[in-house]
């Protein structure tokens, strides 16, 4: 069992029905899913660099991504039918806790100047929780000199809470650095 999923078992389920009250234990707030996804710029129709970043993205995530393709020409935006437009995978059971626990532990505390994520503009009503981050330089598993192209990405953290206020409890509670 992962380690952060053991502790969300054994301390951050007893705190969530403590803070507020659940009369049943699936009304106790959990992750669903975590969502990573990256947008693609003209330099991505080289194949030789879509690899690369999608090799990029399988390492970080630890699975494998879908490209997603053009349905559509749309003249005015330079993109034809078919051309890779951006790339997303979707976590879930052991593979999300191991890389929420990477990004807490890991990653966000080498970003340069760190102060927390902001806990008032990521969250959407219905307690998921978006970050934006600038670069994929601070996984450890990137290595520098290897690096193309500098590209960020957006993780979506999905859970089943009814508002932002528990969301942002039980994100609080694993660990999540919030300014």
């Amino acid at each position: 069992m992962q380690r952060l999923k053991s502790f969300y078992i054994t301390e951050v389920v007893p705190s969530l029905s403590e803070m507020f009250s659940y009369k049943n234990v699936n009304q106790i707030p959990r992750i669903e899913k975590i969502i990573i996804n990256r947008g693609f710029d003209e330099s991505c129709e080289n194949a030789k660099i879509l690899d690369i970043l999608v090799n990029e993205m399988n390492v970080i995530s630890g699975q494998r991504v879908v490209v997603a393709r053009a349905r559509k020409a749309i003249a005015s935006f330079k993109v034809r039918e078919g051309m890779p437009v951006g790339m997303f995978v979707t976590l879930r059971g052991d593979k999300m806790y191991s890389f929420l626990d990477r990004l807490i532990n890991l990653a966000l505390p080498r970003i340069r100047d760190f102060q927390g994520l902001n806990s008032n503009k990521g969250f959407d009503g219905r307690g998921n929780y978006t970050i934006g981050l600038s670069d994929q330089l601070m996984f450890p598993e990137i290595d520098f000199d290897k690096i193309l192209k500098v590209q960020g990405m957006d993780i979506s953290i999905v859970t089943n809470c009814k508002t932002d206020k528990e969301a942002r409890f039980l994100l609080k509670c694993l660990g999540m650095p919030f300014n």
